[in-house]
């Protein structure tokens, strides 16, 4: 009897470390998911224009594909990869985000170059002409799930540098929870805005009373409208995330300079407008990363188009040929 009780006693130690672990966990998946609150609405707001110009019934289909893929992203490889470099390389995390923030600020700068300048897109007009929409959403879904990925390394980093430190497995929980949760929540709130026209017809047209038949019908007529924008704001995103990882990478190595100055504008615009300071320092700040972004994915323009596509594609030509 007095074993039995010995092992209950034990088994009951073991539940309270458990318990604490999770609360634990918990605490630091909820510190590190609103450090990455801004990356994550940048997330949610550049996705939903990789499903615009498809069929109403290929959308849920593409997002959840996209959403497979961010899982991947964050749980198969930067989840393991961020841990094993803080562990033995601490030093190349930031190279990797200024690479990733550069490839942001050209994915930006290449959607406002084609706005002013607008140019046919080969390969689209291609897959169109063939009838091959199949080929076209594999190119849409591989897109996202590219951007993703920088988006993704973003926020595991900034979630990684808000945990605690721990174990090794306390921070690898901690980081997988804050991914599939922000997945989640990020491909969730995207499912709902690119269906809402779908709900708004049905209400349009099934409704029993007028206002919600007018509420439908302002569905329908102002979704296009809504995608039209997030679309917009989803290139604005790329800048401003990609031009602020640059920066405060290159702040990080010693090259301070834009930093610095940056900072100083945006504390000098706040102390004019104390009443919303932290807004206006935040506007300021965000408004000129982004503005480097753009100069900076203007720049990358001719040297990726030019050299790193056709380059990319000759390798990848030699291998099919080699096999």
């Amino acid at each position: 009897m007095s074993g039995l009780i010995a092992l209950l006693d034990d088994v009951a130690a073991i539940a309270k470390v458990a318990a604490a672990s999770v609360d634990d966990i918990a605490a630091a998946a909820a510190k590190a998911g609103s450090k990455a609150a801004g990356v994550v609405i940048d997330d949610a707001a550049v996705t939903p224009k990789y499903v615009t110009g498809f069929s109403a019934d290929r959308e849920l289909p593409i997002i959840w594909r996209i959403a497979l893929g961010s899982i991947r992203n964050k749980l198969v490889i930067l989840l393991p990869g961020l841990l094993l470099l803080q562990a033995f390389l601490p030093q190349a995390i930031t190279p990797l985000l200024m690479l990733g923030g550069a490839y942001l600020c050209f994915e930006g700068a290449e959607k406002v170059f084609h706005l002013l300048f607008p140019h046919g897109d080969a390969g689209v007009e291609a897959d169109f002409a063939t009838g091959d929409p199949a080929h076209l959403e594999e190119e849409k879904v591989a897109g996202a799930i590219k951007t993703d990925f920088i988006l993704s390394a973003e926020i595991m980093t900034i979630a990684l540098a808000a945990i605690p430190q721990s174990t090794i497995w306390m921070e690898a929980v901690t980081l997988a929870v804050v991914g599939v949760l922000i997945t989640v929540a990020v491909y969730g709130a995207v499912a709902l805005i690119v269906k809402m026209d779908d709900v708004g017809l049905h209400l349009a047209a099934t409704a029993g009373s007028a206002v919600a038949r007018g509420l439908g019908r302002g569905l329908v007529a102002g979704m296009p409208r809504l995608l039209a924008v997030l679309s917009m704001v989803g290139t604005l995103a790329m800048l401003w995330v990609g031009g602020n990882i640059v920066i405060h990478g290159a702040d990080v190595l010693g090259a301070s300079w834009l930093y610095d100055q940056i900072h100083h504008l945006a504390e000098v615009a706040a102390h004019v407008l104390p009443q919303a300071a932290g807004f206006v320092g935040w506007l300021v700040t965000a408004t000129l990363d982004g503005i480097a972004g753009l100069a900076l994915g203007l720049l990358l323009i001719p040297i990726v188009t030019r050299l790193i596509a056709p380059l990319m594609g000759a390798l990848r030509g030699g291998r099919a040929a080699g096999h």
